[in-house]
């Protein structure tokens, strides 16, 4: 039987999924990674803990030696420095990583920022490498003098499996130093940040086979011995897809701990309130915007102020509250916030408060900040040009089925709930069965997608009206809470 492997590294877990070409899924497995804060704004990860979770899942998913393929998918952009010999010298800089703010500043002052923004889609922020390669240079000039090649998460993956270095297509383009238009590193952008083009390795397209399992790797993880191993894809992306957001104006909401927003395009949108990434479907794009603060903002509620409630408790007395939340209004930036406003100094807030008010409002107000927060980027999109004709949604609170209504009316739009677990992983999978033939189109993803119901849009002229008030506050307090 042909099988197809995806791996996904994750911040908080290593993910396997094996999947059939007719739509099943085997078998699936999960090891938990440990993400570092060792400073203030720091975090890391260690990529031998990668490896380690990625050998243990091969060989507990079983049925290794009837895999035909391997991909891997993980998160973007972060940035590992390797010695000669492929081996890291210090852990992974995250891409959420916040210690090169003078970098930054710095950079935007060296270069102009709205050609770099043209050139590469992808403004100097917080999210760009060329930062943090110049606080390499400057805070361990040992580990900088010692790197010899400069990757991504699960491109280190891959050169464990196959001694091949590459990095695949959307860590490029998200990390800043790419010319999305001419299809090379931008060697003035490289020159700004004090980096050699030879420590960046080759470009690869998803689908491209960049090598085979090595007999070291096939010792360790059990895998076959020459099972070919293809580039993969960004976390995100690969999640996207897997849900099927494979044709142009298909959008997917990610209700996880973040927020997540990815649209299908046929043309690049190139705005600095958003992210670009190429679409794993040649020739398609895949604009899209993060909120630093989605369900996480849920967990908090019920620890500080409801803690002995449940999530499902909450959700079911916020259900009996109203529609604008009884005219209480809440800003989601409890973490600062990224897209589309791009402030780390923005701040959360609940405003409008009365005695009569209760908890259920005040948790109702979240879920309809985090809606709004939504259409907010949904916006964005129309002021481009482009208008979502398919609306998903799936990660963990699309379960609440309170929060996918109130999705549904603050956008105005029937809104998809799609069942697909460890997405990123499944859609790695089907990338590696895209590379090896065993995938003729990639809309046979379609196969594995599967929607779970669709609720329709309802008391749009509240949400809308409340929705009119939420684009007024963050202006209005933006001095007052930075």
């Amino acid at each position: 039987m042909t099988l197809l492997l995806g791996l996904d590294i994750g911040t908080t877990a290593t993910k396997g999924v094996v999947i059939a070409p007719d739509g099943r899924v085997v078998a699936r497995a999960s090891r938990p990674s440990d993400l570092s804060s060792r400073r203030p704004g720091w975090a890391e990860e260690d990529p031998e803990q990668w490896w380690v979770n990625v050998v243990e899942l091969c060989r507990q998913l079983g049925s290794t030696r009837d895999i035909a393929a391997v991909g891997v998918s993980g998160m973007v952009p972060c940035v590992i420095a390797l010695d000669a010999r492929g081996e890291p010298l210090r852990p992974s800089i995250q891409q959420n990583d916040a210690r090169a703010a003078a970098e930054i500043d710095e950079l935007r002052g060296r270069l102009d920022e709205e050609r770099v923004l043209a050139r590469t889609g992808s403004g100097i922020t917080q999210q760009s490498v060329g930062p943090t390669l110049l606080w390499l240079q400057r805070h361990e000039p040992e580990v900088w003098a010692a790197t010899a090649t400069i990757q991504g998460s699960y491109d280190h993956v891959v050169l464990r499996l196959t001694g091949e270095a590459g990095v695949e297509l959307n860590w490029a383009l998200e990390s800043g130093l790419y010319d999305l238009h001419r299809g090379t590193w931008a060697e003035d952008v490289l020159q700004a940040c004090g980096c050699d083009p030879a420590l960046l390795p080759p470009v690869r397209r998803p689908e491209d086979v960049v090598g085979k399992v090595t007999a070291e790797a096939a010792r360790e993880t059990s895998l076959n011995e020459g099972t070919p191993v293809v580039a993969g894809a960004a976390d995100h992306v690969a999640a996207a897809f897997a849900s099927g957001v494979v044709a142009d104006g298909d959008l997917l909401i990610k209700l996880g701990g973040a927020g997540d927003i990815l649209m299908a395009t046929e043309r690049p949108v190139i705005d600095r309130r958003l992210f670009l990434d190429h679409h794993l479907i040649p020739q398609m794009w895949m604009p899209n915007g993060c909120m630093a603060s989605s369900g996480s903002l849920l967990g908090w509620f019920r620890d500080n102020l409801a803690p002995n409630a449940s999530l499902e408790e909450l959700d079911a007395a916020a259900a009996a509250s109203r529609p604008g939340s009884r005219g209480i209004l809440a800003l989601p930036y409890f973490l600062g916030e990224k897209t589309p406003v791009h402030d780390p100094r923005a701040r959360g807030a609940f405003v409008g408060l009365h005695l009569g008010h209760t908890r259920a409002d005040l948790f109702r107000s979240l879920l309809e900040a985090v809606a709004f927060g939504f259409r907010h980027h949904i916006d964005v999109f129309a002021e481009n040009g482009m208008v979502p004709t398919k609306v998903r949604v799936a990660d963990g609170g699309s379960r609440s089925r309170l929060w996918v209504s109130i999705l549904a009316g603050a956008l105005a739009r029937p809104v998809e709930r799609v069942e697909v677990e460890d997405a990123s992983a499944l859609g790695a999978a089907f990338v590696a069965g895209v590379g090896t033939g065993v995938f003729a189109s990639w809309r046979e993803i379609e196969r594995f997608v599967r929607v779970r119901d669709v609720i329709d849009p309802a008391d749009t002229a509240v949400y809308d009206e409340t929705y009119r008030r939420y684009r007024a506050l963050y202006p209005a307090l933006r001095e007052v809470l930075a």
